[in-house]
Protein backbone atom coordinates (compact mmCIF):
# COMPACT_ATOMS: atom_id res chain seq x y z
CA UNK A 1 0.00 0.00 0.00
CA UNK A 2 1.71 3.29 -1.23
CA UNK A 3 1.42 6.05 1.70
CA UNK A 4 0.41 9.48 1.00
CA UNK A 5 1.01 12.99 2.24
CA UNK A 6 -0.97 15.43 2.37
CA UNK A 7 0.01 19.26 2.76
CA UNK A 8 -2.00 20.37 5.16
CA UNK A 9 -0.79 24.72 5.91
CA UNK A 10 -3.76 25.56 7.79
CA UNK A 11 -2.87 29.30 7.42
CA UNK A 12 -0.87 31.92 5.89
CA UNK A 13 1.40 31.98 9.04
CA UNK A 14 2.52 28.61 8.01
CA UNK A 15 4.10 30.09 5.05
CA UNK A 16 6.07 32.86 6.81
CA UNK A 17 7.63 30.21 9.19
CA UNK A 18 8.73 28.35 6.02
CA UNK A 19 9.87 31.72 4.69
CA UNK A 20 11.84 32.33 7.91
CA UNK A 21 13.48 29.05 8.01
CA UNK A 22 14.43 29.17 4.42
CA UNK A 23 15.92 32.80 5.06
CA UNK A 24 18.51 31.01 8.07
CA UNK A 25 19.71 28.30 6.12
CA UNK A 26 19.14 29.40 2.76
CA UNK A 27 22.12 29.16 -0.09
CA UNK A 28 24.23 27.20 -1.48
CA UNK A 29 26.71 26.87 1.60
CA UNK A 30 25.46 27.67 5.06
CA UNK A 31 24.05 24.04 5.80
CA UNK A 32 27.28 22.79 4.79
CA UNK A 33 28.75 25.00 7.06
CA UNK A 34 27.10 23.48 9.69
CA UNK A 35 27.80 20.91 8.83
CA UNK A 36 31.41 20.87 8.84
CA UNK A 37 31.29 22.68 12.09
CA UNK A 38 29.08 20.00 13.82
CA UNK A 39 32.28 17.81 14.85
CA UNK A 40 33.43 20.77 16.91
CA UNK A 41 35.06 24.44 16.43
CA UNK A 42 37.00 24.90 13.65
CA UNK A 43 40.20 27.63 12.07
CA UNK A 44 38.78 29.50 9.33
CA UNK A 45 40.92 27.52 6.47
CA UNK A 46 39.91 24.14 8.10
CA UNK A 47 36.29 25.23 7.50
CA UNK A 48 37.27 26.05 4.18
CA UNK A 49 39.07 23.47 3.58
CA UNK A 50 36.01 20.85 4.54
CA UNK A 51 33.62 22.19 1.53
CA UNK A 52 35.03 21.92 -1.91
CA UNK A 53 35.00 25.06 -4.43
CA UNK A 54 33.38 27.53 -1.62
CA UNK A 55 35.42 30.65 -1.79
CA UNK A 56 36.85 32.79 0.63
CA UNK A 57 34.75 35.86 0.46
CA UNK A 58 31.34 33.37 0.34
CA UNK A 59 32.54 32.01 3.62
CA UNK A 60 33.19 35.12 5.48
CA UNK A 61 29.89 36.48 4.15
CA UNK A 62 28.57 33.10 4.96
CA UNK A 63 29.70 33.02 8.30
CA UNK A 64 28.68 36.53 9.48
CA UNK A 65 24.73 35.65 8.07
CA UNK A 66 25.05 32.35 10.76
CA UNK A 67 26.78 34.75 13.62
CA UNK A 68 23.67 36.93 13.10
CA UNK A 69 21.44 34.09 13.18
CA UNK A 70 22.77 33.10 16.18
CA UNK A 71 23.38 29.76 14.46
CA UNK A 72 27.91 30.29 15.01
CA UNK A 73 29.66 31.85 17.52
CA UNK A 74 33.07 33.25 16.42
CA UNK A 75 35.96 33.32 19.22
CA UNK A 76 39.13 35.69 18.80
CA UNK A 77 41.82 34.57 21.23
CA UNK A 78 44.26 36.74 21.77
CA UNK A 79 47.39 35.39 20.61
CA UNK A 80 50.41 36.09 18.43
CA UNK A 81 49.57 35.37 15.47
CA UNK A 82 45.61 35.75 16.05
CA UNK A 83 43.42 33.00 16.42
CA UNK A 84 40.12 32.89 15.43
CA UNK A 85 37.67 29.98 15.65
CA UNK A 86 33.88 29.30 14.55
CA UNK A 87 31.56 26.92 16.24
CA UNK A 88 27.71 26.23 16.03
CA UNK A 89 25.74 27.26 18.70
CA UNK A 90 23.10 25.12 21.35
CA UNK A 91 20.28 27.01 19.13
CA UNK A 92 21.71 25.59 16.06
CA UNK A 93 21.72 22.58 17.28
CA UNK A 94 18.08 22.78 17.57
CA UNK A 95 18.73 22.04 13.23
CA UNK A 96 19.15 18.82 13.51
CA UNK A 97 15.98 17.41 13.12
CA UNK A 98 14.96 19.35 9.98
CA UNK A 99 18.80 18.35 8.74
CA UNK A 100 18.52 14.53 9.76
CA UNK A 101 14.87 14.52 7.97
CA UNK A 102 16.07 16.90 4.61
CA UNK A 103 18.86 13.77 4.56
CA UNK A 104 16.72 11.55 4.58
CA UNK A 105 14.39 12.40 1.94
CA UNK A 106 17.42 12.78 -0.24
CA UNK A 107 18.23 8.96 0.47
CA UNK A 108 14.73 8.02 -0.86
CA UNK A 109 14.89 10.45 -3.72
CA UNK A 110 18.34 10.41 -5.07
CA UNK A 111 17.70 8.49 -8.16
CA UNK A 112 14.80 11.51 -9.12
CA UNK A 113 17.11 14.43 -8.04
Amino acid sequence: MKEEYVCNFSCPTDLKYIQDTLYVISGKWKVLIIVSLSSGHKRYREIAKSIPNITFRMLSKELKELEMNKLVTRTVHNETPVLIEYEITEYCKTLWPLLSEMISWAKHHRTVI
